[in-house]
């Protein structure tokens, strides 16, 4: 965050120095209003540029083995260009590297669910997906895995037919 505010002042003050040269080149004809205007501009678009970007760059900094599941796109009022192109501001990914299987419940895989949003901390949630039945439950204080694999105490829910996340945690790999 303070390296795109720096990077967003940097442009702005960049900017600015440019229309003040192209100003004195024309003998001062520009008016006054073109240097801080074009300049405010140019910050607000590099702003709306990152924001729309976050997306792509996050998935293309994931390692893999992390599958993005999930992308939430929202509009707000006091940024009315996304009611052109709605923002991505959060994703979920299920991260298969911690895939884990009991030998006593094959059809079981134990993982972890990745909520990501702009501007907060990514949170890990181990999480259990019944391939076989298609469900899911979330692993919390109190949920107890048994020696035979089966789980106490979890409230599983239920998935529908074609959940990416359960496609990603049961899938080949």
């Amino acid at each position: 965050m303070l390296l795109e505010f720096i990077a967003a002042i940097a442009l702005g003050l960049g900017t600015a120095g440019l229309v003040m040269g192209l100003n004195f080149a024309t003998g001062r004809r520009l008016p006054a209003w073109m240097m801080p205007a074009s300049a405010g501009l140019a910050m607000i678009l590099f702003m709306v540029y990152m924001e729309y970007s976050w997306s792509e760059r996050t998935r293309a900094g994931l390692p893999e083995g992390v599958v993005v599941t999930a992308v939430s796109s929202e509009s707000m009022w006091y940024r009315p260009w996304t009611y052109i192109k709605p923002l991505s501001l959060r994703m979920v990914a299920v991260d298969t590297r911690r895939n884990r299987h009991h030998a006593d419940a094959p059809g079981q895989v134990m993982t972890s669910i990745l909520l990501m949003g702009r501007w907060v901390p990514t949170r890990a949630i181990p999480v259990v997906f019944d391939c076989d039945l298609a469900r899911r439950a979330d692993l919390h204080a109190g949920v107890e895995m048994t020696d035979d694999g089966s789980l106490i105490g979890a409230d599983w829910r239920q998935l529908g037919a074609g959940d990416t996340a359960l496609e990603a945690a049961c899938g080949p790999g």
